[in-house]
Order: C-alpha cells, then sequence, then structure tokens
C-alpha cells in the first residue's frame, strides 16, 4: 500500500495561519480599508477625549457656579463680591456678573445713572454685556461638540464603505481563484465587516454623548440666561431707588 506524502496532507500556511483577531483582520486588509479603519479609530479615539473633557468641565463650572450663586444670595454687598472675584472669574455665571457690574460701575462713574433720561439706555447695554458674555463663554463650551455630532452621523457610512470596499476585494479573490469554497472568502468578508463594526462602535458612543451633553448644555445656558435677568431685575430696582 502506497503512503500518502506528508506534503500533500499539509494544509497551506495562509489557510491555517489566517486569523481572524483584530490585528489579524486589520494587518490583512487592503491599504485602502486599513486608512479608513485607522481614520474611524482616530476619531473614535478624538471623541472620547471630547467626551470625558467636556463631562468634566461642565462638572467643574456647575460646582464653580453653585459656590458662585451661594455667595450672590447671602445678602452681602455685591460690590464686595466684585472686588474679590473681578480678576479672576472662574466660570461663565461668575463672568456674566462681572461684565454687568463693570458696566454698571462705568455709568456709575460717569453719572449716567443719575441722568433719568439715560437709565433706560444704561440697563438696556447692562443687558446687552450679559448676553454678549453668556454667548461668548457658551461657544466656548460647546466648541468640538460639532464633532461627535458628524463622528455619530458619518461614521457608520464610512465603516459601510470599508465593507463595501472589502466584499469587492472578496469576488475579485472568488474571480481569480475560480474557487466558490468559504474558506477563501472568509477572511476578506470578515475583514470588511470589521470595517463596520469600527464604525459603529465610534459613531453609538458620539451619538448617545452629543444627546446627553448638549442636553446638559442647554441646561447650562438657561441657568446663565435666568441668572441675568434675575440681576437685571436688581439693576431696574437699584435706579428705581436711586431715581427716587
Amino acid at each position: 500500500m502506497q503512503a500518502v506524502s506528508s506534503q500533500t496532507l499539509a494544509p497551506t500556511a495562509e489557510t491555517v495561519e489566517h486569523g481572524f483577531s483584530m490585528l489579524d483582520m486589520f494587518w490583512g486588509a487592503d491599504p485602502i480599508i486599513k486608512i479608513i479603519m485607522l481614520m474611524l479609530v482616530a476619531a473614535s479615539f478624538w471623541s472620547w477625549t471630547i467626551i470625558f473633557q467636556k463631562t468634566i468641565r461642565l462638572k467643574k463650572l456647575t460646582d464653580a457656579a453653585d459656590q458662585f450663586e451661594e455667595a450672590f444670595w447671602s445678602g452681602g454687598a455685591l460690590d464686595d463680591l466684585y472686588d474679590r472675584i473681578h480678576n479672576r472669574p472662574q466660570d461663565p455665571l461668575s463672568a456674566t456678573f462681572c461684565a454687568a457690574m463693570k458696566e454698571w460701575r462705568r455709568s456709575v462713574s460717569k453719572g449716567i445713572a443719575k441722568a433719568s433720561d439715560a437709565r433706560g439706555t444704561m440697563q438696556q447695554r447692562i443687558e446687552r454685556v450679559m448676553h454678549l458674555t453668556i454667548n461668548r463663554e457658551m461657544e466656548d463650551l460647546e466648541r468640538y461638540l460639532g464633532f461627535l455630532a458628524s463622528t455619530g452621523s458619518t461614521a457608520p457610512f464610512i465603516g459601510l464603505f470599508g465593507t463595501v470596499l472589502g466584499i469587492m476585494n472578496s469576488f475579485q479573490s472568488i474571480a481569480i481563484q475560480q474557487n466558490t469554497n468559504l474558506a477563501v472568502v472568509a477572511p476578506g468578508i470578515a475583514e470588511a465587516l470589521f470595517a463596520t463594526a469600527i464604525g459603529l462602535v465610534a459613531a453609538i458612543p458620539a451619538v448617545i454623548a452629543y444627546n446627553k451633553l448638549s442636553s446638559d448644555m442647554n441646561r447650562y445656558a438657561n441657568r446663565l440666561e435666568a441668572f441675568a435677568g434675575e440681576f437685571t431685575g436688581i439693576i431696574s430696582r437699584q435706579l428705581e431707588e436711586g431715581a427716587a
């Protein structure tokens, strides 16, 4: 009986060693698909950086706003509070207060507060200064937030583009090798689907974080606007008492 050659039984190294780990699928992918994967990984990394930075900053700003409002409504003189913090306002709320007080003192020093025909203009000017400060502070707080929205909306399609390219390469392999065996096309299809998986991994946290951070920032902006309205009421009473 003739012995079967061991070389005949031994499968090729390419068939045996082609793994399905993430690194194997990455290194086995087409160069264009590799670039797409790297772009998605970079987008995911930057998204998580933004998420952590914004979350921590919002927590700090909320705590600072609580401390400021406690000092503001403690019954102490607002001039003393302004003198303590005007050189280093720690949060948008105290920055809004300092901007209004600065405009108030400038008007008082020029005698505008005593002129009955200029009091309305003075109040409007203080309101405008507060709103400009709020807008500037919120623009700074919302910086890079749009990247999360863009990542959440585009990352799945970018990953899908990589998947389409991978499946096209798999069909090309079938045509070249003239072999429809699953072992021939499985690696290419796995690499293609891996690109979609990375796109979803980048997109899902970005969408969730964008919605959460946007909601938190809207609440914070409403808090600033509410404070501006309350402080405007205080200024209005001061002007009425001065007129009386």
